[in-house]
């Protein structure tokens, strides 16, 4: 496997004229993996999410958690009318034949209890395993389970979203001035936390746990999400993903539809796709094959 542009391990913070790649509207995939959306809340960068859902064809629409974010609307419910539209055009995606598979995160947790069940042409599991174009094996979970490994109990990761939110209350402020400048998102919450210690050693430590569960379960790949860091990596014989979120990056995970593996973000105002990274999982040729071909 090749991994794209030479990039191993990739955060969003890279610069775009070293990572981005135009691709064209109405692109279409093999499958889609989306996480971290929390509808529901402030953050919820809705408005661009419905931008990709409209202008992007695909088989399977993986939802790997934290959709709707119960915790919040429990202290306080907001949602527009965006949110809603972003649910109704999930729907229209499923009844029009897309494949949609949700697999409940910590902030939605609620749903767990319907996992093996259909609500609204939606299935619902606690995990799921795509096979590729290639024939390769993904496994995608929320991820919240491993919370526990990286030292962090759920006492403390609600404490620790709270310190999170007055984060995003300064993202916020941020995005609303830049967009008033004409300027395209940028998320402040994702820049200071690439540069703290601590976060990066709980990021590390959640992917190491990550890749030790997929192991176990004898698959190529496990993607998940719940750290709001986008990622798509080669770690030894296991990749690596991770979707991010549609709070602070507005990332995802595709399978296109030769094959590859890709994570990109969305560009608000090029009503576009940037391609990230890339790792391609179609086998090579052996050469022995390609000199009798030519």
């Amino acid at each position: 496997m090749q991994v794209v542009q030479g990039v191993e391990q990739v955060g969003v913070d890279q610069t775009d004229a070293k990572v981005k790649k135009q691709i064209g509207p109405k692109q279409s995939f093999n499958a889609i993996w989306l996480s971290d959306i929390h509808l529901g809340t402030k953050d919820c960068k809705a408005e661009y999410l419905l931008q990709l859902l409209k202008q992007t064809q695909t088989e399977s629409l993986y939802l790997v958690g934290d959709i709707i974010d119960i915790w919040a609307m429990k202290r306080r419910v907001y949602w527009p009318d965006s949110h809603n539209q972003v649910l109704q055009q999930l729907l229209a995606m499923a009844r029009n034949g897309t494949q949609i598979i949700f697999i409940p995160g910590n902030h939605d947790e609620q749903f767990r209890s319907y996992a093996g069940f259909h609500l609204w042409d939606v299935s619902i599991a606690k995990e799921h395993i795509h096979t590729m174009l290639g024939g390769q094996k993904i496994l995608m979970l929320h991820g919240d389970q491993f919370d526990s490994q990286v030292c962090v109990g759920k006492a403390l990761t609600k404490l620790g979203d709270r310190l999170y939110d007055l984060l995003l209350v300064l993202n916020r402020q941020v995005h609303r001035i830049r967009t008033h400048l004409g300027y395209p998102y940028w998320s402040l919450a994702s820049y200071i936390k690439l540069r703290v210690n601590k976060a990066q050693q709980a990021i590390s430590l959640f992917r190491d746990a990550v890749v030790t569960y997929a192991k176990d379960r004898q698959v190529d790949v496990v993607i998940c999400g719940h750290i709001h860091q986008p990622e798509l990596s080669r770690q030894g014989k296991m990749i690596y993903a991770n979707d991010g979120d549609w709070v602070e990056n507005c990332t995802f995970i595709a399978e296109s539809e030769k094959g590859d593996l890709q994570l990109l973000k969305w560009d608000e105002q090029q009503l576009d796709s940037s391609l990230i990274a890339s790792i391609s999982m179609v086998p090579s040729m052996p050469k022995s094959i390609k000199k009798r071909v030519a």
